[in-house]
């Protein structure tokens, strides 16, 4: 037995292989307002819907998971509708 972390949050593990999951995303919500690079520039939008399972998008599959969700945003200034990981967002100021 080993421990992941230090302080009240460690969690303890058993088995001392085993890797521990990672979070990449941020994590943000139906109605936040986002930001992010676009081979134009950066663009900013509210997201619609969080996917937190494997989801095909315009022809492609999206994967998801609870520790890695895609988010669908609707641009500010046009109706596009993109799918972003966490990590490539930013909370619009």
């Amino acid at each position: 037995m080993f421990f992941l972390g230090a302080g009240p949050s460690a969690r303890v593990c058993c088995d001392p292989y085993a890797s521990p999951k990672v979070d990449h995303g941020k994590r943000f919500k139906v109605a936040d307002h986002v930001r992010w690079n676009s081979e134009a520039g950066y663009v900013s939008g509210k997201i619609l819907k969080v996917h937190t399972k494997d989801v095909d998008y315009k022809g492609h599959t999206h994967h998801a998971s609870e520790h890695e969700p895609q988010s669908e945003i609707k641009s500010d200034k046009t109706d596009h509708v993109a799918m972003h990981k966490g990590s490539s967002l930013s909370v619009k100021r």
